[in-house]
């Protein structure tokens, strides 16, 4: 049997822990064995973007060590996790000879959940259900920053009774960014705005995304607007039956 590692991610561990169940029953139902290192911490992205190379390096020795004492592949439900380590370890490490081929390592490893699916597994079609319209929010460093968008629609897409209808500009930020949203919370709100307009003109009452930062912002601004549209984690929606 296959075994991953499961990298849960701060957000989903505090605040979407039904992300993490969907993920793993997605997977155990594919008769992937899921394992879970404990000891798992943040993978450091909020210190690196926000320039604190220092504590971003403490923080990925950390994750190192951790998943160096794991077999198997590490497979994380967010994109911006997984363009830490793959992207952003090495160049932490840049230059060092002891800790650069440890965190190339880490990165070959790595997958965002629906790129496992479809890229590892070969996986476009889980048996999920759903009754009515979804569209589909492309988180930015899903997108752009690991080249991942093809899978999660084509997932989506082979969901049965689903109809996925296009999300107008969905290729713009939702306004999170992460630290963005805190030090330039203008830009931030306006961004959300837009996002929830173009949302409301799809009329689908669901909006999936594949990060929870996405999902935190945008179900934070649905809520604070008193809008009825909520927002849903893909492997929540692919979960369904």
């Amino acid at each position: 049997m296959t075994t991953i590692q499961l990298f849960i991610t701060c957000l989903a561990d505090s605040f979407f822990p039904q992300t993490g169940e969907a993920v793993v029953d997605i997977l155990q139902r594919l008769g992937i064995h899921v394992d879970f290192a404990h000891d798992q911490t943040c993978c450091g992205q909020p210190q690196f973007n926000a320039g604190l190379r220092k504590d971003a390096r403490a923080i990925a020795e950390h994750a190192i060590k951790v998943f160096e004492n794991t077999t198997g592949d590490i497979v994380t439900p967010s994109g911006s996790c997984a363009h830490m380590f793959r992207h952003n370890y090495p160049e932490l490490f840049e230059g060092d000879s002891v800790w650069l081929p440890r965190a190339k390592a880490l990165a070959a490893r790595t997958y965002e959940f629906t790129e496992y699916l479809v890229n590892k597994l070969g996986v476009t079609n889980v048996g999920a259900k759903w009754d009515g319209l979804l569209t589909y929010h492309p988180s930015c460093h899903t997108l752009r920053g690991i080249n991942v968008d093809k899978q999660p629609r084509a997932l989506l897409e082979n969901v049965q009774g689903a109809t996925l209808v296009e999300l107008p500009h969905a290729e713009e930020c939702c306004g999170f960014g992460g630290i963005m949203s805190v030090e330039h919370p203008e830009l931030s709100a306006e961004w959300l705005k837009r996002k929830i307009s173009n949302l409301e003109s799809t009329n689908s009452p669901t909006l999936v995304v594949t990060d929870a930062g996405c999902l935190m912002h945008i179900a934070g601004g649905l809520n604070r607007q008193k809008k009825s549209q909520r927002v849903m984690h893909i492997a929540e929606v692919l979960n369904t039956r």
